[in-house]
């Protein structure tokens, strides 16, 4: 497993779950000193600081690229991919192909979690999960043959209706024409919607391929009431080699919620690391 930690580049956006800030070597710089090994990065676009400098601050603070997110694409751009008008899909699937290509050059996956979008305003649910799926297969088969793959997210009830739970996803996967996609497990979401976490997540281990760190409370583990020590034994006994990777609020503020992550996942993970 290896600690991970979110760095989001767009400041318009700042209040998200997204726990350092700053530009670009500044973030790099910090998710070093405090100790992680990869760092999450968030964009507006496919692109992050001048040029190869991207490349060259990860080798010189010896970071890798743990994963991308499209999430602007829906929060800054308005795209899903379930989105009525074809057009707007069809835009939605450009903007997620860029991000898989921006990410594999780093051997990273790309995120959908908002993107993904909803049914209703006269998308019936099987007509969106039919969008979905076409996308996912798409685009999946786009990441793994640049030598990567693409990474699902089931979101709560409040942020999506399509896929709530970790294990429906995972049979949605098991029905897509490509294997070029994986589940994202977001503790914060499993709290809301699992009944048990490390059920669930032995429910759907076959296709997970990315953890969200954050506590019910969506602040940095500890200072919630997420019961961590079932999930961290699940992820050993699963043999869990991705990402554990800190989406959460910069609570109190960036520095000491990147500390209390890297605490709590030398904790929870250290000696597994």
């Amino acid at each position: 497993m290896k600690s991970c930690i979110t760095l989001s580049l767009v400041p318009s956006l700042r209040g998200g779950p997204w726990i350092l800030w700053d530009e670009l070597q500044v973030g790099l710089r910090k998710a070093a000193d405090f100790g992680f090994e990869a760092v999450e990065l968030f964009t507006a676009e496919p692109v992050a600081g001048k040029p190869n400098e991207l490349a060259q601050l990860l080798n010189q603070y010896e970071l890798t690229l743990g994963a991308v997110g499209t999430g602007a694409g829906k929060v800054l751009h308005g795209l899903t991919l379930t989105d009525k008008d074809p057009s707007i899909r069809k835009k939605a699937k450009e903007f997620v192909t860029q991000m898989i290509t921006f990410g594999a050059d780093f051997n990273a996956p790309a995120i959908i979690g908002s993107m993904q979008g909803n049914h209703g305003d006269g998308v019936s649910a099987e007509e969106a999960n039919e969008y979905l799926a076409e996308a996912l297969n798409e685009l999946g088969e786009q990441a793994a043959q640049r030598g990567t793959f693409l990474i699902y997210e089931p979101l709560n009830r409040y942020e999506t209706n399509l896929f709530n739970r970790f294990e429906p996803a995972a049979n949605f996967l098991d029905n897509l024409d490509t294997s070029g996609v994986r589940l994202l497990a977001d503790l914060f979401h499993m709290n809301i919607e699992e009944r048990d976490l490390a059920s669930s997540l032995r429910a759907g281990a076959r296709h997970l391929g990315h953890v969200h760190f954050a506590d019910s409370n969506r602040r940095p583990i500890g200072c919630g009431h997420t019961n961590v020590q079932p999930i961290a034994q699940t992820l050993k006994d699963l043999n869990y080699q991705g990402c554990i990777s800190a989406e959460a609020f910069d609570w109190p503020d960036p520095d000491s919620a990147a500390r209390q992550t890297i605490d709590s996942y030398n904790k929870f993970f250290g000696n597994e690391s």
